[in-house]
């Protein structure tokens, strides 16, 4: 975890302790994690709901798998949304769509049980809450899938690799079909214990939050984590420079006129590489990051990997 940014670090080792500690708290009476049962988000009508659970239930997982993938989807595409956004900005909009999610899961709970007492005859007023108890949502996944969406928003025509796909897709597309799948499994009749409301809630809420920050760049976190990583950016150019300039005159006297050549090829190169990241730095403080062409954005990207 060296290089990985703070939130997302943090975020990814609170959640793997919070499943070491289901384990070591063992199971309940209705065969889930005992502390699932505590932390999980359970279904407002529940006697066992509690409002603090819309914020506990995103660091509770079921299972390995469950903790395994989120992990690593949060890893692979949180620390570039991270770098680009800054933490702070990134923890806001990881916590906002996640509470989004659960918000839309009860909405969607609610729905079903209604749907599924309807059949019996029956109404939530026959019903006690500790009935409701069992209906429980845990999981990141709703904010992992907004951290999908902001990547596929933030780099559109970045190509990525997805097992099994023999080939590399454009990351508008990857985040389209997943938005495609999860419509469909939710549509499903059949039941496969998978929140996919609450990952499309996620992706919704996160939707509409860039959108509000791409037409208020100056509101709240608006600008201030992307100007931050682009600031980072430029100091990193500056600082690579000056090293580079410290070490050539160190070794010149040491250097013969072939390698003074290729020196000054290479440091050329640079120094055109720097003007092409200023100018695109400037151009995003004038006109912000959307004015950036696809090719742009790549070199920011690919800079913000180095």
């Amino acid at each position: 975890m060296l290089r990985i940014p703070p939130v997302t670090k943090n975020l990814l080792i609170v959640n793997v302790v919070a499943f070491v500690a289901c384990l070591l708290m063992g199971k309940s009476a209705y065969g889930g994690y005992l502390l699932n049962e505590i932390l999980g988000l359970h279904f407002f009508k529940a006697a066992d709901f509690h409002l603090y659970q819309l914020f506990t239930y995103l660091f509770m997982h079921a299972s390995f798998e469950h903790l395994f993938f989120n992990m690593f989807a949060l890893w692979m595409f949180g620390c570039v949304v991270e770098r680009v956004w800054g933490p702070k900005k990134f923890l806001f909009y990881y916590i906002s769509c996640g509470v989004g999610a659960g918000l839309i899961q009860e909405m969607a709970q609610y729905v079903s049980i209604y749907l599924m007492l309807a059949d019996q005859g029956l109404s939530f007023s026959m019903v006690s809450p500790v009935q409701l108890n069992g209906f429980t949502t845990v999981g990141a996944s709703g904010a992992i899938y907004a951290i999908l969406l902001a990547f596929g928003m933030i780099f559109p025509e970045e190509r990525i690799f997805i097992f099994p796909l023999p080939i590399p897709i454009k990351a508008k597309w990857f985040v389209m079909g997943y938005a495609v799948i999860e419509l469909f499994s939710a549509m499903a009749t059949t039941s496969d214990n998978v929140a996919h409301l609450a990952h499309l809630g996620g992706m919704l809420f996160g939707f509409f939050m860039i959108r509000y920050w791409q037409n208020h760049p100056t509101d709240g976190y608006g600008r201030g984590g992307s100007e931050q990583f682009f600031n980072n950016l430029r100091n990193g150019w500056e600082r690579r420079k000056h090293k580079r300039a410290d070490e050539g005159s160190s070794s010149r006297s040491w250097t013969s006129t072939s390698n003074h050549s290729q020196d000054w090829d290479y440091n050329a190169r640079r120094q055109e590489e720097q003007a092409e990241i200023d100018r695109i730095l400037d151009k995003i403080r004038k006109s912000g990051y959307d004015s950036l062409t696809a090719s742009e954005k790549r070199k920011l990207f690919e800079q913000g990997k180095k």
